[in-house]
């Protein structure tokens, strides 16, 4: 029986019918391995079929890209196995949006997932970075890491 839409399931595996993926960037630091960002993924790529990309900006205070580098080895492979194959990782600039502006010179893209600290601590939502990024015209989700139930008072 031929499948019937533009990918089918044969004992969870994903059967392309010749469709070009759609092309996700995702942009994480902290977070690239957390829950909600490895649901985002999986649920992403569980539409329709996706070539995701991990951009990882650098941190201003690691100019040898050490914790960069530990980041993308420790979230590559949750990521693919939440995507379902393989995910590109890239080490980019220490200003996130210019990492965005970057990765998207030098590669082609459709969609942007950005994934962020809790709003009280994100220092890319307090610089605005999601809206800055709809700038380039493709759509963007956020996907915010869940907060601790630690209390407030307690992280002074």
């Amino acid at each position: 029986m031929a499948p019937s839409g533009p990918r089918a399931s044969v004992s969870g595996a994903k059967i392309s019918t010749g469709m070009t993926p759609t092309r996700v960037l995702v942009v994480a630091h902290r977070t690239a391995a957390t829950p909600r960002l490895l649901e985002a993924v999986r649920a992403r790529a569980e539409r329709s079929s996706c070539a995701f990309t991990l951009l990882v900006p650098r941190p201003y205070w690691d100019p040898d890209t050490e914790e960069t580098a530990a980041t993308l080895e420790l979230a590559l492979p949750l990521l693919e196995e939440a995507a379902d194959g393989h995910v590109e990782g890239i080490i980019g600039d220490t200003d996130p949006f210019a990492a965005v502006e970057q990765a998207l010179e030098e590669g082609s893209y459709d969609e942007i997932i950005i994934s962020t600290l809790p709003a009280r601590v994100s220092h890319w939502l307090r610089r605005d970075l999601p809206h800055r990024v709809e700038k380039f015209g493709l759509p963007v989700t956020v996907v915010t890491a869940k907060q601790s139930e630690q209390a407030p008072s307690a992280a002074r």
